[in-house]
């Protein structure tokens, strides 16, 4: 038996024999040719092929796994019209008078360690994508098309890395897990891994895949990371109790649909779902959320060509407000910035995104596309339960000027004759260190807090959360994180306010009790894990 360890990116065991993932390999040759016209011809026939192949990928990928997680195929197609990519690849081909798949190879390899050697980590992702897409470009100028081959048993599929369109493109039937030995956990693949609900491990390492063949036997652990090849007796018994023990308690959970979030000495606690599209409410409602604790509506204009009107971001709050049926839903305001990019906004690239003009900054700066949206918002407010929330705030005078254009936009609408909602909440993110330790003047402002914990371990400990090298220097559980969220809770409830939490760390249930003894007083988590943690929350007994 051999094991090799690497980090789980969806907690759960399989069992099986293990497929070596076997992309056609892409083998491009320099061929002079004497008409370069025919050959920008040929990149243009392989352009409209891939776009109606990535058309078949995203259509797959949202119904799979959402809209959010299928945009990354929008995003493969934007690419294949980006300028300055045909630009280099018609340029090739004229100045060189070279093949077509030369040309796009030569431009692949450019444009994929310009963006590796970038700092910041989310563009170094993007060189993986440069490559998807040439890859099928290349496939295409070949004639090879889509790689379909497939195994009629269920295996875990082992490999390098695997592109986003790869991992869609999987035939989940036949999937068990899948194992790579680079990767990172914030790549689109381990996200969409996770959303695909595929037990997934990345960063095995190259030994393990130089160990491995077709048809070996092994069991994935993807809560520890741990890959077992040709396990012995003990480990597999070990494993299958593991595995059976996980069915029966996902099983167990849904009977807890219908059943309060209470501890056995009787503190209840609101459990909501974050969600990032209206796509995503049936899976709010299927897992019996009490709410939207967090609808991202950042998502509205990642996935427009051009500012979402008031009329379609009205229309999108409505439904959201309507399929919810009178339970809360706190709608965060645009959030982009950082590891968000929307091109129409003409953000300038800065050398520290996740310190800059993002989130709130740009509301404030920006006023006619903050009254948008707010005038919107305040609409769709007669049409349920409404929670306006503001993300990125460090100041009482930043709070102050967001209030101020909250009365100017809904005097005008009162004005208009728009019916709007008497019983909007208003409230702000805490996810800056700033903001917990002013908790004290914000909190008689607004009606409630919602904590970010991503951003604020982020800043808090200097640590910027999409490098995949500063992994292991994030510690989520740091003293002085809970000491910032335990602030401002205090804060919020000396000042008559409510406190929720709608980062990551509200699903982790080894602090679910940490947060009740907080007084936290609601926690939003991906649908997915609702009942879980309110499975937790029933077995607490705080009066001990």
């Amino acid at each position: 038996m051999e094991k090799y360890i690497g980090k789980g990116v969806y907690g759960a065991i399989a069992i099986g024999k293990i497929s070596v993932f076997k992309r056609k390999e892409v083998s491009v040759k320099r061929t002079r040719i004497e008409d370069t016209e025919q050959e920008k011809q040929r990149v243009e026939a392989a352009k409209a092929l891939a776009t109606e192949q990535l058309q078949e990928i995203y259509d797959k990928a949202l119904k799979e796994v959402g809209e959010a997680n299928a945009q990354i195929f929008e995003i493969h197609m934007m690419m294949l019209e980006d300028m300055d990519y045909n630009d280099s690849i018609q340029n090739i081909i004229d100045t060189q008078s070279v093949n077509a798949e030369y040309a796009v190879a030569v431009t692949s390899d450019n444009f994929a360690e310009m963006f590796s050697a970038m700092e910041d980590a989310y563009m170094k992702e993007r060189a993986a994508d440069i490559k998807d897409i040439s890859n099928r470009l290349i496939r295409n100028l070949q004639s090879e098309g889509e790689d379909n081959s497939s195994s009629d048993d269920k295996v875990i599929i082992c490999s390098d890395d695997l592109a986003p369109s790869e991992t869609v493109l999987l035939d989940k039937d036949k999937v068990l897990a899948f194992v790579t030995s680079h990767g990172s956990s914030n790549s689109h693949t381990a996200i969409l891994a996770r959303n695909m609900n595929i037990p997934a491990i990345i960063g095995a390492g190259d030994e393990f895949l130089k160990a491995i063949k077709d048809g070996d036997d092994a069991i994935v652990d993807g809560f520890t990371g741990e890959i077992f090849i040709n396990p012995d007796e003990e480990t597999r018994a070990r494993l299958i109790a593991k595995q059976q023990q996980d069915d029966e308690k996902k099983k167990l959970l849904q009977n807890l649909k219908g059943k309060e979030n209470v501890t056995l000495d009787g503190k209840n606690i609101n459990i909501y779902a974050n969600i990032g599209s209206v796509d995503n409410i049936g899976a709010v409602l299927l897992n019996d959320a009490g709410g939207i604790g967090l609808f991202r509506s950042e998502f509205l204009y990642l996935e427009s060509e051009d500012y979402p009107t008031e009329e379609q971001q009205f229309v999108a709050y409505k439904k959201v407000l309507e399929s919810m049926a009178g339970k809360k839903v706190i709608i965060r305001t645009l959030d982009i910035g950082a590891d968000k990019q929307v091109d129409y906004f003409g953000l300038k690239k800065e050398e520290n995104p996740a310190l800059g003009y993002r989130a709130i900054r740009i509301c404030l700066t920006r006023p006619e596309v903050f009254k948008t949206q707010l005038r919107a918002l305040y609409r769709a407010s007669a049409y349920g339960n409404l929670g306006i929330m503001f993300p990125m705030i460090t100041s009482v005078s930043e709070l102050e000027k967001i209030l101020a254009i909250c009365e100017e936009v809904k005097s005008e609408l009162v004005s208009e004759g728009v019916e709007i909602s008497d019983k909007i909440e208003l409230g702000i993110m805490i996810e800056t260190p700033a903001a917990a330790v002013i908790s004290d003047l914000l909190a008689p402002m607004v009606d409630f807090f919602s904590v970010g914990t991503n951003d604020l371990t982020q800043y808090t400990l200097a640590c910027d959360r999409q490098n995949p090298e500063l992994e292991d220097f994030i510690d989520t559980h740091h003293e002085a994180i809970l000491r910032l969220i335990k602030m401002a809770a205090d804060n919020a409830h000396n000042h008559g306010a409510w406190i929720g939490i709608c980062g990551e760390l509200a699903a982790d249930t080894t602090l679910t009790e940490t947060f009740m003894r907080m007084g936290i007083d609601e926690l939003s988590v991906s649908p997915g894990f609702v009942l879980k943690v309110r499975d937790t929350v029933r077995s607490l007994d705080l009066s001990k």
